[in-house]
């Protein structure tokens, strides 16, 4: 039984992007997830919390971010005291944009953010101004202006500056088709990641050696592979204390840590606060259905 909507975005098979434009004085929706892509755009709503898997956090007056497929996600009230928030959404199919169609050279900015996607990407503050003027404009466009221009949109937000991933696991791990190699290792200590996993052994898994692999980690992740692995596991952990009710204790080591004292500290470390902190954080968001 699920703690989250799955919602059934009213998107038929024929068409190619919904766009919902609105000015609301709540957020009633609850955390859910869906098939589709999502792009959200919110103005005027400081204060309102945003929730991206394993991720919460205050949005600004400014809000663009980007909702991979199946990753559930979520915007409360929260400490927002406006009343005239502006939420643009657009949701479009998983399938929209075909593998032969991102693979082509033009394509891939926005083949490599889709990507990204499962994570939610959070766009800068500037990315977002820029953008604002043409996503309120959607709505008033049709027919094939009105799809060219969210694809320019897609292009030019696959191109900013600055983007932020938001939270750190993803669902859908088939999207790392392309690399093939990332791909092997990230299926390996998506496996593995409750044992004792050491670098010559995930090496060896990948055909590599130590070194070659040492840095083919830290180009891909931009992380050591320590740290790659323990935020794999700190995201299962942090998913853990949001939906699940077992102890802190039990959620450590079953998620890899052979000592508490340690989950707390890479915990702390990586989310910013300690774990029964983020339970806490949680604790009003769960959906029974």
């Amino acid at each position: 039984m699920s703690h989250f909507y799955r919602e059934i975005a009213p998107l038929s098979t024929g068409d190619s992007f919904l766009v919902f434009d609105r000015v609301k004085d709540n957020f009633d929706f609850p955390v859910h997830y869906h098939p589709e892509y999502e792009i959200n755009f919110i103005h005027n709503g400081r204060g309102v919390k945003r929730i991206v898997g394993d991720h919460v956090e205050e949005i600004g007056d400014y809000e663009l971010v980007l909702i991979g497929p199946n990753l559930y996600h979520g915007w409360e009230l929260h400490q927002c005291k406006n009343r005239q928030i502006h939420e643009i959404t657009i949701q479009f199919h998983n399938d929209l944009f075909h593998d032969t169609l991102l693979s082509r050279r033009i394509m891939n900015p926005i083949r490599d953010m889709f990507l990204r996607s499962n994570h939610g990407i959070l766009f800068s503050a500037k990315t977002t101004q820029d953008l604002a003027a043409r996503l309120v404009k959607i709505s008033k466009l049709d027919g094939i202006d009105y799809f060219l221009e969210i694809i320019s949109i897609l292009y030019d937000m696959a191109n900013s500056r600055n983007q932020r991933l938001l939270s750190t696991y993803t669902v859908d791990y088939d999207t790392f088709e392309e690399f093939d190699k990332m791909k092997l290792v990230y299926e390996y200590v998506q496996k593995r990641f409750s044992e004792k996993l050491t670098l010559d052994e995930v090496a060896a898994a990948a055909n590599m050696s130590t070194i070659s692999f040492n840095r083919f980690i830290k180009k891909r992740t931009g992380k050591t592979f320590v740290d790659y692995v323990n935020n794999i596991r700190i995201g299962y952990a942090a998913r853990w204390l949001a939906e699940k009710d077992l102890s802190i204790s039990e959620i450590a080591f079953r998620s890899g840590f052979n000592n508490i004292a340690n989950f707390n500290r890479n915990f702390k470390t990586i989310k910013n606060c300690t774990p029964s902190q983020y339970r806490e954080n949680f604790s009003g968001l769960k959906r029974i259905l």
